[in-house]
């Protein structure tokens, strides 16, 4: 399958990595590079994760990776997932942004 990263989400994973980069860059690092293997792994299994908290669509999934909400979409008939957004699980989905 192919994995497309969203605009959004990329710009919500850069203000992640620029936090946790005021602690520690290394981390930041870290942060992403393990995150970025857990998705290209939905390639193996892309219903790994429980259906979407946020969505009432059973090809909208939630995966969660160190206290943060991933939210991906599959099109199966694309042979393609969409990761959508990241937020930290704490807070809740903005929908309007």
């Amino acid at each position: 399958m192919k994995i497309i990263e969203s605009h959004k989400f990329k710009i919500r994973l850069r203000v992640i990595t620029d936090y946790i980069k005021k602690d520690k860059q290394s981390a930041s690092i870290n942060f992403v590079k393990k995150l970025k293997k857990n998705i290209k792994n939905l390639n193996n299994s892309p219903f790994k994760y429980k259906q979407s908290d946020y969505f009432d669509n059973e090809n909208i999934r939630d995966m969660t990776y160190m206290g943060y909400t991933v939210i991906y979409k599959i099109y199966l008939e694309e042979n393609t997932i969409i990761v959508v957004d990241i937020f930290n699980q704490n807070k809740p989905l903005d929908t309007t942004k």
